[in-house]
C-alpha cells in the first residue's frame, strides 16, 4: 500500500501519508482531544535513580490519535538513592508529573492503592520504572478502551538481555513462552492500563498485575493482551537473582488463588509445554539451545517448590528486596536496537554549498553531489553497527535502513549529520573544497503484524520518497 501511494502521489508530504496509513491500521479517525481516552500514568518506584528520567522522558513522549495522557504519578515508596530529587527537577519541567512520597516502604501494592487514590482519568496505566515503552505501546494499551466491554489490557515485556548467554537465553525463552500463553488466555504483566473502577488491591499482594486482574475480571469485564504495545525490560543475570524473582511471583499467585480465587494461566504447566514446541526454533534448534533450555525449565521448576514453600510458610514477599541485576536498563540499552522490533529508514540528502537547483548547473551539480557521497559513504560505514545497511539512493542522497525505534533513528541519524558535515571533501579535478549539509527524514515500521509507521524530520521531497518507494528492503523488511 505505501509503494503505491508513493507512486501515484509523488509529490504529497511525508507526513500526510503516515498521518492516512496509521488511521487506517489504528482503525479510528484522529479525534478531536475531547474525543479522546484520558489516561493517569502510574509509576511505582523504590530507588531508581537508574532508570526513573529515561522511564518518564520515554512515557512522556507517547502520543496516538486516541490517548490522551494527563498525568503521570509516581509514587517513590521508602527511596534512599536520588529518585525523589530526579522526579521533582522533571516535575518542575513538566506540569503533568505529579510525585508522591512514602516515607516507609510498604510494598508496592501500597504504592498502587495510593496511586489510585490520587488518579483522576477514567483509565489508568501502571509501567515499572525500570521499563522503556516503544513507540505508541500507550497508544495500542489504551485504544481498546473504546470498546466499554474492556476492562484491562496488557502489554507484551522484550528482554534486552543478551539470548547469547544462558540466563539471557533463559530470559528470553521464559517471555517468549508468557507470550504464546497469554495470546490464548490474558496473562498481564509489567505494563496494564484498566478502566478506573477499582479502589486497591489487597496490601500483602506480591503480585499486583494478578490481583488487579482478578479483581477487574470479577467486575465482568473483557481482558485483553495486546501483543503490539511493546515495553523493553530487562531481566535477572544471575542464577541467584532468577530464582528469588520466579520464587516470589510463584508464591504471590498461589496466594491470589487462595485470596481472590483466581489462577494465573500461566501457573498451569500444559499450556507452557505447548508454547515450548511451539518455540522450538528458538528452544531447542541446537544441542547449545536445548541444554540451556533444559536448565531453564530446572530452575523455573525448583523456584515454583521454593514458592510453594513459602506460602505454605506463610512467608510474605509482599515487600521484596528488589532484583538488583535487572536495573541499570540504560547500561542495556544498546542492545535493544539488536531485538527491536522496528525497523527504520534514514534517508540523507547531501546538499552542498552555493548550489544553484537550476537547470544550467543541474548536471553538474548532481555529479558532484554523488562524488560527495561516494566519498562519505565509507566514512558513514565506519560510524554505524556492522549490521546497519548504507546505500546511494540517488545525486547526493544516502538511505540507511537500520533495526531501531523512532528515538534510536534519530540519534543514529544526528550522529550521521554531525560526521558529513563536519568532514573535509573535495571534488572535481581540481579538488575544490565544499562545505555540506545534510536534510534527513526518518520513518520508523513497527512489528509486520501491526504495520504502523511513524516520521520525523523535515520533509522529505520528491528525490527523497522516490528513493523510498524504490528501496526494496524498507518495502519488504
Amino acid at each position: 500500500m505505501l509503494e503505491h501511494l508513493m507512486k501515484e502521489m509523488p509529490f504529497i508530504m511525508a507526513t500526510e501519508i503516515v498521518n492516512d496509513i496509521q488511521v487506517e491500521l489504528l482503525g479510528e479517525p484522529v479525534s478531536d482531544a475531547a474525543d479522546r481516552i484520558g489516561c493517569s500514568i502510574g509509576i511505582m518506584a523504590y530507588n531508581e535513580e537508574a532508570n526513573i528520567a529515561s522511564t518518564l522522558q520515554a512515557v512522556l513522549a507517547q502520543t496516538g490519535p486516541t490517548i490522551v495522557i494527563n498525568e503521570v504519578i509516581v509514587v517513590a515508596s521508602g527511596c534512599t538513592d536520588r529518585t525523589v530529587p530526579i522526579v521533582s527537577e522533571m516535575a518542575t519541567q513538566e506540569a503533568r508529573i505529579r510525585l508522591f512520597v512514602q516515607e516507609k516502604r510498604e510494598g508496592k501494592a501500597s504504592a498502587i492503592n495510593l496511586f489510585l487514590k490520587q488518579a483522576t482519568s477514567p483509565v489508568v496505566v501502571l509501567i515499572g520504572a525500570d521499563v522503556i515503552p516503544e513507540t505508541s505501546a500507550i497508544e495500542y494499551l489504551c485504544a481498546p478502551f473504546k470498546d466499554t466491554t474492556i476492562g484491562m489490557v496488557g502489554g507484551r515485556p522484550v528482554p534486552v538481555n543478551d539470548p547469547n548467554t544462558f540466563m539471557g537465553h533463559a530470559v528470553h525463552l521464559l517471555w517468549r513462552l508468557h507470550d504464546g500463553v497469554a495470546r490464548i488466555s490474558p496473562k498481564l504483566g509489567e505494563v496494564i492500563s484498566f478502566r478506573n473502577v477499582i479502589k486497591g488491591i489487597p496490601t500483602d499482594s506480591a503480585v499486583d498485575e494478578i490481583s488487579i486482574q482478578a479483581l477487574i475480571s470479577q467486575l465482568g469485564f473483557k481482558l485483553i493482551y495486546q501483543p503490539a504495545c511493546v515495553v523493553y525490560n530487562k531481566g535477572p543475570l544471575t542464577v541467584r537473582d532468577f530464582l528469588k524473582q520466579r520464587r516470589r511471583i510463584y508464591a504471590g499467585h498461589l496466594k491470589v488463588l487462595r485470596q481472590q480465587k483466581y489462577e494465573a494461566a500461566t501457573m498451569n504447566v500444559s499450556p507452557i509445554f505447548r508454547q515450548l514446541i511451539s518455540a522450538r526454533h528458538y528452544a531447542l534448534s541446537t544441542p547449545r539451545q536445548i541444554l540451556w533450555t533444559f536448565g531453564t525449565m530446572v530452575l523455573e521448576g525448583y523456584a515454583r517448590i521454593q514458592g510453594h514453600y513459602d506460602y505454605s510458610r506463610k512467608r510474605e514477599h509482599h515487600i521484596w528486596q528488589p532484583v538488583i541485576s535487572t536495573k541499570a536498563l540504560e547500561a542495556g540499552q544498546h542492545k535493544m536496537r539488536r531485538i527491536c522490533n522496528a525497523q527504520s529508514v534514514i534517508v540523507f540528502r547531501l546538499l552542498l554549498e552555493g548550489a544553484q537547483h537550476n537547470d544550467v548547473q543541474r548536471e553538474r551539480e548532481e555529479r558532484e553531489a554523488n562524488e560527495v557521497a561516494r566519498k562519505l559513504l565509507p566514512i558513514l560505514k565506519g560510524k554505524v553497527r556492522k549490521e546497519d545497511m548504507l546505500s546511494l539512493n540517488g545525486p547526493g542522497i544516502i538511505t540507511a535502513v537500520i533495526r531501531a525505534e523512532q528515538h534510536g533513528a534519530e540519534l543514529v541519524a544526528q550522529r550521521i549529520k554531525k560526521v558529513v558535515e563536519s568532514t573535509p571533501v573535495r571534488v572535481g579535478a581540481r579538488g575544490r573544497a565544499v562545505n555540506v549539509t545534510v536534510a534527513y527524514s526518518s520513518l520508523t515500521f513497527a512489528s509486520p503484524s501491526s504495520g504502523s509507521m511513524t516520521v520525523s524530520g523535515p520533509l522529505m521531497d520528491e528525490v527523497a520518497i522516490t528513493a523510498l518507494a524504490h528501496s526494496d528492503v524498507l518495502i519488504e523488511g
